[in-house]
């Protein structure tokens, strides 16, 4: 295994990991955005009121996007079971 293969792996998986992880850090950021001016607007300085929300939101994203996830997912591991051959010799 060659430090060019092992870069090129590292590089992939730090994408695939971004690219799943990025809708979910997204969803997040938007709903405590929307809670904070929320709690501007009416100044109720209640720090766990962003909780459920951010909660329930990441959930129903992980129910919409799931689906994507999982393919996504399968697709990388199955690639990286099919490179196994070429990394032994």
């Amino acid at each position: 295994m060659t430090d060019e293969t092992v870069m090129a792996m590292t590089y992939l998986a730090m994408k695939i990991a971004l690219s799943l992880a990025g809708p979910l850090l997204l969803v997040t950021l938007i709903v405590g955005l929307l809670i904070s001016i929320f709690q501007a607007a009416t100044q109720i300085n209640e720090m766990t009121l962003s909780f459920i929300p951010k909660l329930l939101a990441v959930g129903l994203a992980v129910v919409l996007l799931g689906p994507w996830l999982i393919s996504t997912m399968v697709d990388y591991i199955q690639e990286l079971f099919s490179q196994i051959p070429g990394l032994v010799s």
